[in-house]
C-alpha cells in the first residue's frame, strides 16, 4: 500500500481499538491515561519510515483525548503480519 493509506490504516486501527475499549469500560471518558501505543508496519527491508505510519495512530490518540493521549511509543517494521494487514497497533490506557 503507498505511505498515505498505510497511515490511514493505522488511524483505523486507533479506531477499531477505541470502539473495542468503549464497548469494555462503556465511556472513553473514563480513560485517564493512554500509557503506550506500539505499532507494527509490514515493510520491505530498507523502509524506514516507520514512524510517519503509526504517526497515524498517535494523532489519533491526541485528537481524542488532548494531553492524556500523550503516550510511549514504538514503531517497529516487520516482513509481514497476520492476515497481510500492512499495519498492527496496540494499546494500554489506564482507566479510573
Amino acid at each position: 500500500v503507498s505511505l498515505a493509506d498505510a497511515v490511514g490504516c493505522a488511524r483505523q486501527c486507533a479506531l477499531n481499538g477505541l470502539a473495542v475499549l468503549k464497548a469494555e469500560i462503556g465511556e472513553l471518558s473514563r480513560v485517564t491515561n493512554v500509557v503506550r501505543l506500539g505499532g507494527f508496519v509490514a515493510a520491505d527491508p530498507g523502509f524506514g519510515d516507520h514512524p510517519e505510519i503509526i504517526n497515524g495512530a498517535s494523532e489519533l490518540m491526541l485528537g481524542v483525548f488532548g494531553d492524556i493521549g500523550r503516550h510511549a511509543r514504538a514503531a517497529v517494521g516487520v516482513a509481514s503480519l497476520p492476515l497481510h494487514a500492512p499495519v498492527e497497533v496496540e494499546f494500554l490506557f489506564e482507566v479510573e
